[in-house]
Order: C-alpha cells, then structure tokens, then sequence
C-alpha cells in the first residue's frame, strides 16, 4: 500500500478495536445478534456458549444496522414499515487511560421509526438518519436519546419518493436529489446540503447513479457512476470533492461502500467479480482486486486494520491485504450459494467479533466461527430457521462491582 495510507485513530467503542490496560477486574464479552431471512425474528446470541440470550419479535424480516458506538442496532424492516431499535446492552464509556465496559441484558426499545420503505441507515457522530424511499422522507435521531427514551425526531420531506440516502452532518444534512424524471425507477442524480431549518446551501453535487455511502476517520465518500463524492467537515459546512474513477478501471461503478478503520481507506464492490480499494491521497487511488468467483459479501476488521474479509458464492471466506492489495488465505466454509436470483435470496453475511469472524450459513442453519489470527474455522453454532443477517457487539473494559 501506498506510503499516502493514514492512521485513523479507533473510536471510543470499536467492537473488539480498543486495547485497554491490564485490570484485575476487566472483562471481555461479545455479542451476536442475527436477522432471520424469512421470519420476523432477531435473537441474540453469546458467541462463545451459542446460548440464545434472546428473542425479538418483529412485524417483518429486517436488515440490521449497529450503530457506530454499538449501543443500538435498528432492525430496518423494508416490508414492515417500520423501523424497530434494540438496545444491544454493552456500553464501553471512554476514560482516556482505560474504558470502563457496562453490560445489561439486550432488549427491544419501544420507540421506532415508522414509514413506508425503510431504506439506507447511516449513523454520524451518533445523529443517526434513517431514509424512507415510499415517503421519500428521511428522520433523524440522536442515540443518546432514543436510549433516553425522549428522542425528538428530525424529518426532512424530499421532493418525491425515491431510493435515496441522507447524512446528518452537524446541524446540516446531505440528502439525495431524485431522478427528475422517474424518481421511483432511477438511482438519485446528486447530493444536496441542507441547513438547520431543510433551506438548500449552494448548488447541487452531482453524482449520477448514487448508491453507497462510508466513512473512514474524517471523510465520509459517496458512490457514484463517475466516481466518489468526498466529504470533510469544513469552517463553514461540509466540503464536496468528486473523485473520478482512475482510466486503468474497467467499466464498472461502486453501489455499495465500507470504511476503513484504523487505516484511511474504502472498499467497494466493483462489479460482481472484484472489489475496490480507494485511497484518496495516492496518485492513482484506485486499486481493483479480482476475484475467484462472485462476491457475495464483504465486511472491513477493526481489530486488524490491515485486513478485509470477502465471501464468495463456491462458498469461500478470503482474508484481503489492505496494504498488499492482495488475497493472502483462502478457507472453504460452505457449499455453494449462487448470486443468481433475487437481491434478498438468503446467502451467507460476515461479522467481525473482536478474534473471531463469523459467517452466517442460512440454508443450513448455523453461524461458522473462524479464529481470525490463525483464519481456520473454530466451530459451529447452531441456529434456528435461516440466519442471514449477522451483526457482533462487544469489546472490553473494566467492570465495576
């Protein structure tokens, strides 16, 4: 990797990502929460007993968000409109010299997030926006008060309905614009910065066929046809460059993007057999990497910053080099789970818990565990129905009698 690479400091709770002192008192505890793919139903589980701690009852199948400081996850139920908010019951509070780890038993919140065709969730410094592309509206909470339980709610009426995305950024907000012609059959057209009261600042950022947002330390990059918009906080609002796509990739576009932690990067897909690395600083900051069959999902290691994770569909996990660029092991997990079909068919998701990776199988019902130092499978964990979406939480820190 290019000497242009920067560090980026972990956040307060980076699931597994924070080394702390030794205490007499400190504790480590994982947790693994898992969306079944046809059923109604999260449950939450001890990634090291496989014990179910417990079961939450939904209106719809949904895909899960953690949020950035792993108190929350938000159960975003497409078909159910609704989105549902479970406090996850692990909270690492940050005291410079060491963090002290609290843990409660999970639980389902009462308050939700209501409309029709919950969509993207993004969480910015802990101002979470949730888009609804049946209302083309996007509401905005803060964490810490949804956990309160006297969360006041942001929401923010787009011109029509759409598939779109929105960041709250400060006391501005990045929405998408929709297509002006057909708004419900094309990807949005561009980026738009509202302030404090939903008025336009400046012009529109254009950025066809967007679809995919991350952040990696201080920038935050949108997906584009063309390339990325990048965004950095600025003295008077957020700053947007775009980054056009380098003339050594091939045809191909980015729709869906993850950030890097503990190193400054982005990983995207680029088509459906190779990923790309995105490194704003270098000369050429565009790096594809092939791969053996299609991708079917990818996730970034925040305890092992220099590596990423990427399945694909003849059923192998592969460990990415960030630096190298390169896959530098292989394992063979499941048998095959082919990407023909529809988007939402079940096929198995990754989640990185602290030394452990996990990778849901849902059509046998389990959840395979691999040691990520030695990247060998460790075991198995039994799961009813068809686990599919996979999310961990978790960490350590000093407990306190």
């Amino acid at each position: 990797m290019s000497r242009h690479l920067k560090m980026v400091l972990p956040l307060a709770l980076v699931f597994g990502a924070t080394a702390l002192p030794s205490f007499a008192a400190e504790q480590t505890t994982w947790r693994l929460f898992v969306a079944d793919q046809a059923e109604p139903t999260i449950r939450a589980l001890d990634p090291q007993t496989g014990k179910v701690l417990d079961t939450f009852k939904l209106k719809a199948p949904a895909g899960l968000s953690v949020s950035d400081s792993g108190k929350t996850i938000f159960a975003v139920e497409r078909d159910g409109a609704e989105v549902a908010i479970l406090s996850t019951g692990i909270a690492i509070e940050d005291h410079g010299s060491h963090g002290d780890l609290r843990v409660e038993a999970p639980r389902l919140l009462d308050f939700k997030l209501e409309g029709q065709r919950p969509s993207h969730f993004v969480d910015h410094n802990g101002n979470i926006a949730q888009f609804f592309d049946g209302d083309g509206v996007v509401k905005i909470v803060r964490e810490s008060e949804v956990l309160d339980g006297k969360a006041g709610v942001r929401t923010v009426k787009l011109a029509s309905p759409h598939h779109g995305v929105a960041i709250s950024y400060g006391d501005d907000v990045l929405v998408t614009e929709p297509h002006p012609e057909k708004p419900t059959d094309e990807l949005p057209i561009g980026i738009k910065v509202l302030d404090k009261n939903n008025a336009a600042i400046g012009s529109l950022h254009e950025c066809p066929d967007l679809h995919g947002e991350a952040s990696s330390g201080n920038v935050l990059a949108i997906a584009c046809k063309t390339g990325l918009l990048l965004v950095k906080a600025g003295a008077d609002g957020p700053e947007i460059e775009h980054l056009a796509y380098s003339k050594s990739l091939p045809d191909g576009k980015s729709t869906s993007l993850l950030g890097g932690k503990g190193l400054q990067y982005f990983l995207g897909n680029y088509g459906p057999q190779a990923v790309v690395l995105v490194e704003s600083g270098n000369a050429d900051p565009f790096r594809l990497v092939e791969l053996p069959a299609r991708r079917v999902h990818f996730a970034v290691d925040s305890a092992r910053p220099q590596f990423a994770y990427i399945f694909t569909e003849d059923g192998q996990l592969h460990q990415l080099n960030i630096v190298t660029g390169k896959i530098s092991k292989s394992i063979k997990l499941t048998e095959p789970y082919s990407m023909d079909g529809h988007w939402n068919l079940p096929r198995p998701r990754i989640a990185v818990a602290g030394d452990e990776i996990v990778v849901s199988d849902p059509l046998k019902s389990k959840l395979h565990v691999i040691n990520a130092a030695k990247f060998e499978k460790d075991r198995e964990i039994a799961v009813e129905g068809k686990p599919y979406n996979v999310v961990a939480v978790g960490g350590s820190g000093e407990i306190h009698e």
